[in-house]
């Protein structure tokens, strides 16, 4: 069993964004962006499906699904491989959307989908290969991000 620790819980939930990826009927990947991707326990995530539904699709004819979430100015971040679980109804669903609510997600959320965390893999920047430090990146991202 994957044990999330409480550090990668925490960037995790403070990134602002992330992407999903399931296989489609036909085989090839589907990627989709994610505001909602959330670590609610030591080796489970969720996100909300607001308007997701090739993702949903997918999930429903296979539950493979890889989630990344990178901090796109440290250039660190995390891939999740596992299994979704949609859910729309009942205690679990209910205490999800809470969660979202207290949070501020005020879209409307169809389902929540839960992934048994089966693998998980730190993922870096090249840039850290050269030297780099996570001080430095951050700040040559920050300069980049607020050109005119």
């Amino acid at each position: 069993m994957i044990i999330i620790s409480e550090e990668i819980k925490n960037f995790v939930n403070s990134q602002k964004l992330g992407y999903v990826a399931t296989v489609s009927k036909d085989g090839t990947a589907n990627l989709s962006p994610k505001g909602t991707i959330v670590i609610i326990n030591e080796s489970t995530l969720t996100f909300a499906d607001i308007r997701s539904p090739q993702t949903i699709q997918n999930l429903q004819d296979n539950t493979s699904v890889e989630i990344n979430v990178v901090d796109p100015f440290q250039r660190l971040g995390y891939r999740f491989k596992g299994d979704g679980r949609i859910i729309n109804e009942g205690s679990e669903f209910d205490k999800i959307l809470d969660y979202y609510s207290n949070i501020g997600i005020k879209s409307k959320i169809n389902s929540v989908v839960v992934v048994d965390v089966k693998s998980m893999s730190q993922i870096t920047s090249p840039s850290y290969d050269l030297g780099a430090t996570k001080d430095e990146l951050v700040s040559k991202w920050k300069k980049y991000y607020n050109q005119d």
